[in-house]
């Protein structure tokens, strides 16, 4: 047993050490050690001893050096584009999608491919296997690049409970997720993490997109099924059981259609790609290619944007009614939360235009006089911001913790 200043307090010390200076030097590169001792806190000698750590394990790389008044000129150091790399792993209804990040964040590797035997009966096992082919042919070309993933996180269109995950839309109940994937994943030094594909959408729109500038925003995640990421202080917002943000499950249309999760005149049955499509009579088209850049269009999402570009009637009197009952759920949203701002992102991004003026009108009408504004709605830029997330929560856990790639 190892007393308060023993080998296991050490140990922990320079591991915390190892992170203070890593996420200084991702937040102030480059930077040199005189510079980072200042704003550490740390020894210069602390300082160079974690640098040298950081180098070893391929987290940072040391710039020339440059003089700054007298003295021995200081080398800069940065967060290093190589090796270390993260994946992100994306499953929904239509489509699969990996994405690898290195650590300065930037995209190395996109990849989608449709999801086989969308629309047809349930089987989570070949979904498990599809992804596991997906991450091993993206290992294998991140491997030809030099790159070494040391992590991976999945992004799934449902709730999680523990391990499990509960995906109506996908057919999965209570599915092992992370015990599954764990198996049919390539092996990494960081564990395989799965989270609910709004959190990590919203997470891409933080670190990717335009969150970090809109304050606290709600992300509306939405294709089959409609989700929300909920951002405070720039941290998620879970809730007590990790299931906050369900929005595509709140009632818009008591007694209306019934809802695979049970309930009846869910938001998801009135503003769900499926719901949506149906109410505009829009067939399900296929994607351009294996490696088409929006497999959503393999539900029948791009027709419908055409028809409403289009002014064809029935897809306009399908958007107008999802952006009303949007607008319902958002403006309980709103009431309860008071957010900045309300992020469109997935088929609401793409549908934007024509959702925008019945979520505002919504808005306006239920509780804007109230509180004296309304939050301002946002269309997000990115296509593939819930991969983009995972792969950016991998590249967030190496900086919290970059012993652990060792």
């Amino acid at each position: 047993m190892s007393t308060p200043d023993g080998p296991t307090d050490l140990v922990g010390m320079r591991e915390r050490n190892l992170a203070l200076v890593l996420a200084e030097i991702d937040r102030s590169q480059p930077v040199t050690r005189a510079r980072l001792a200042e704003l550490t806190g740390l020894t210069k000698t602390t300082v160079s001893a974690r640098v040298a750590a950081l180098t070893a394990l391929g987290l940072v790389s040391a710039e020339d050096p440059v003089r700054a008044g007298r003295g021995r000129p200081g080398a800069p150091v940065s967060v290093a584009s190589g090796p270390i790399a993260g994946l992100g792993l994306e499953i929904n209804v239509g489509y699969l999608s990996a994405c690898v990040l290195d650590l300065t964040r930037r995209v190395r590797i996109r990849r989608s491919v449709p999801r086989a035997g969308a629309g047809a009966g349930a089987d989570p096992h070949r979904d498990v296997a599809a992804l596991g082919r997906l991450a091993h042919a993206v290992t294998g070309q991140a491997r030809r690049a030099g790159l070494t993933l040391v992590g991976t996180t999945v992004a799934v269109p449902g709730v999680l409970h523990g391990g499990a995950v509960n995906a109506p839309n996908l057919g999965w109940d209570a599915l092992p997720a992370a015990e599954l994937f764990a198996e049919a994943l390539p092996p990494q030094p960081l564990p395989v993490t799965v989270d609910n594909e709004a959190n990590l959408a919203a997470l891409g729109e933080l670190w990717f997109g335009a969150g970090a500038g809109l304050g606290d925003y709600v992300y509306v995640s939405g294709e089959t099924g409609i989700g929300a990421g909920i951002v405070v202080a720039g941290a998620l917002f879970r809730g007590t059981h990790g299931a906050a943000g369900e929005l595509g499950h709140v009632v818009v249309a008591p007694g209306g259609p019934a809802c695979r999760c049970g309930g009846r005149g869910c938001l998801e049955q009135v503003a769900g790609l499926d719901a949506v499509l149906r109410a505009a009579d829009v067939p399900d088209t296929a994607p351009a290619g294996p490696d088409a850049r929006d497999c959503a269009d393999v539900l029948g999402a791009g027709e419908l944007v055409r028809r409403l570009e289009a002014k064809d009637r029935r897809a306009l009197a399908a958007a107008k009614r999802a952006g009303e009952g949007l607008g319902i759920a958002l403006v309980a949203v709103t009431n309860l939360f008071d957010p900045a701002a309300l992020v469109l992102g997935g088929l609401p991004a793409r549908m934007a235009p024509w959702l925008t003026p019945h979520i505002t009108a919504a808005l306006e009408a239920g509780g804007g006089r109230l509180r004296g504004r309304t939050p301002t709605i946002w269309r997000s830029e990115l296509t593939d911001g819930a991969v983009l997330g995972a792969a950016g929560e991998v590249v967030a856990r190496v900086l919290a913790a970059p012993g652990a790639v060792a």
